[in-house]
């Protein structure tokens, strides 16, 4: 079953190379999205793709393996839009 999910990661992850480890992760697990900066300082993180695929990038958005410090990740399903690839912004 396809999910797709928007999260709005808090903390100190720009500057960091955060969007450039969400991409990889994303990749690597074959989900298209996007990882922008927000002028907020948040990063927004959009995943689409299987949903344990989808589950598995949530949870190393705020992992041990994450550049930066998260403090908060605010994650919002929405119905599925068939993107694909995956961009940083």
């Amino acid at each position: 079953m396809t999910r797709r999910v928007v999260a709005l990661v808090s903390g100190t992850v720009q500057g960091v190379g955060y969007r450039w480890f969400v991409r990889g992760r994303a990749e690597a697990a074959d989900l298209a999205g996007s990882a922008t900066n927000l002028p907020d300082g948040r990063v927004e993180v959009v995943l689409e793709g299987p949903g344990a695929a989808v589950a598995g990038v949530l949870a190393d958005l705020d992992g041990p393996r994450a550049p930066g410090a998260v403090t908060r990740v605010d994650v919002r399903d929405e119905a599925a839009r068939g993107a694909a690839g995956f961009t940083t912004a």
